[in-house]
Order: C-alpha cells, then structure tokens, then sequence
C-alpha cells in the first residue's frame, strides 16, 4: 500500500484487530472485509453480521434483532471457509465485541461524578450548544 508517496507494509501491523463485516453488504462486500485477515499479523478476530452496511453494525443488543456469526477456530484463507465452520447466533455482534474488548482495555474504572475538574472545567451543559447550530 502506498499512502502519500509512502510505501505502508499492512502485514507489520501486529496489534489486536476486531473485523467486522455485514453478509449483504452492498459497499463492502463481507469476503472483502474477511480478506483482512490474511493482510493483518496481530490477534485477528473476524465476525459477520446480518443485515446490510448500516442495519448490521448498528444493530444494538437491546432490540433483539438480527444475528450474527462467529468462527472461533483458525483464520482459514478463504472466506468460504470460514463462514462454512462459523456458527450463527441470535441478536448482535456487539456483546462479542464487548468480550473482545474486554482483554485489551485495562482495568475498569468508575467514572467521575461530576464532569470536569479544576483543570478541564465545565463549559457547559451537554449536549453543547454546537448541536444547536444550523449549518
């Protein structure tokens, strides 16, 4: 890959990687996505929603929709082959995700109860005025 005139070797990147993809995908078709798993040398992990670009990945758990697959063997090369060893489950992506995530965030920690501190002081109420302004 080349970015700005700069040659980028992709298979040096080696940090943790979640992949996602959407089954009917109409912009990123999901065996596209999949092939990230060959370019990529960190922990891979690859899981394919239901639904299309947008349904899939913004399908949140509480509304029990739609399912979702996951292989938790080997990366196969083929896409094919992956999904052919992947098994479906009901609602969505976003708890696994959550598992994922889970080994590579730290320590949880409790959130401060109010926002700012004498440092970073409160400008103002969220959501902010910003939201407000008409472009």
């Amino acid at each position: 890959l080349t970015v700005c005139g700069e040659s980028v070797d992709l298979t040096l990147i080696d940090v943790p990687t979640f992949i996602y993809g959407s089954r009917e995908d109409h912009i990123v078709p999901w065996q596209t996505a999949y092939a990230s798993t060959s370019i990529l040398s960190g922990p891979l992990k690859f899981v394919l929603g239901a639904s299309g670009h947008i349904a899939g990945v913004i399908n949140p758990p509480a509304k029990k929709k739609r399912s979702y697959w996951v292989n938790d063997s080997d990366l196969p090369e083929s896409a094919d082959d992956w999904f052919a060893g992947a098994i479906e489950h009901p609602g969505s992506w976003w708890t696994t995700w959550v598992e994922w995530l889970d080994q590579y965030g730290g320590r949880k920690v409790e959130p401060p109860a109010q926002p700012g501190n004498a440092q970073f002081p409160v400008i103002e109420p969220a959501p902010g005025r910003y939201v407000l302004q008409r472009a």
